[in-house]
C-alpha cells in the first residue's frame, strides 16, 4: 500500500502538534494543571467540587469545537459516513476500550504522552511505551494479518 503525503501536510502536523504543546504548557503554567483529557473530563463528571468544574467544562468545550471546526474544514469523511473507515460500532467500541485503557494506565495520551514526557516523567514513559506498542500491533494486526 503506497502512502502518498503531501508536502503541506508536515507543516500542519508540525503546526497542530506546537498548538498542542503551547496549549498544555499554558494550562499547567496558568493553573498548574496537567491537560490530560480522561483526568479532566472525569473531574467533570465524577468529582462534584463546584470551583473546579468551571475550567474543566470550557476546556472540553475548546476541545469539541475545535474537532468540530476541523471537521467542517476538512475534506476528511465524517464519523459514520459512507467512506470513514469503521463507523459508529467501531468507535464506540474503540472509546470504551480507550476510557478502560486510561482508567488502568492511570492517565490518557495527552497527560502521560505531552504532559507526563515534558515533565520527565518515568511513569509516563513506560506508559506511553506502553500504548504506543498496542497501537502499533493493533495497526500490524489490522492492516496484515486481518487483511483480505
Amino acid at each position: 500500500m503506497n502512502v502518498v503525503v503531501e508536502p503541506d501536510v508536515w507543516v500542519r502536523a508540525l503546526a497542530g502538534g506546537a498548538l498542542i504543546g503551547l496549549a498544555a504548557a499554558a494550562l499547567l503554567l496558568l493553573t498548574g494543571r496537567i491537560a490530560g483529557i480522561s483526568g479532566i473530563l472525569g473531574g467533570l463528571v465524577l468529582d462534584r467540587r463546584s470551583g473546579d468544574r468551571a475550567w474543566r467544562a470550557l476546556f472540553l468545550l475548546g476541545v469539541v469545537l475545535g474537532g468540530l471546526i476541523f471537521l467542517r474544514l476538512s475534506t476528511l469523511p465524517a464519523p459514520g459516513a459512507p467512506g470513514a473507515p469503521g463507523g459508529w460500532p467501531v468507535m464506540l467500541i474503540g472509546g470504551l476500550l480507550v476510557g478502560f485503557g486510561t482508567r488502568m494506565g492511570n492517565g490518557c495520551t495527552s497527560g502521560h504522552g505531552v504532559c507526563g514526557l515534558a515533565r520527565l516523567s518515568k511513569r509516563s514513559r513506560a506508559a506511553t511505551l506502553t500504548f504506543m506498542f498496542c497501537g502499533f500491533l493493533t495497526v500490524f494486526i489490522l492492516r496484515h494479518v486481518w487483511a483480505q
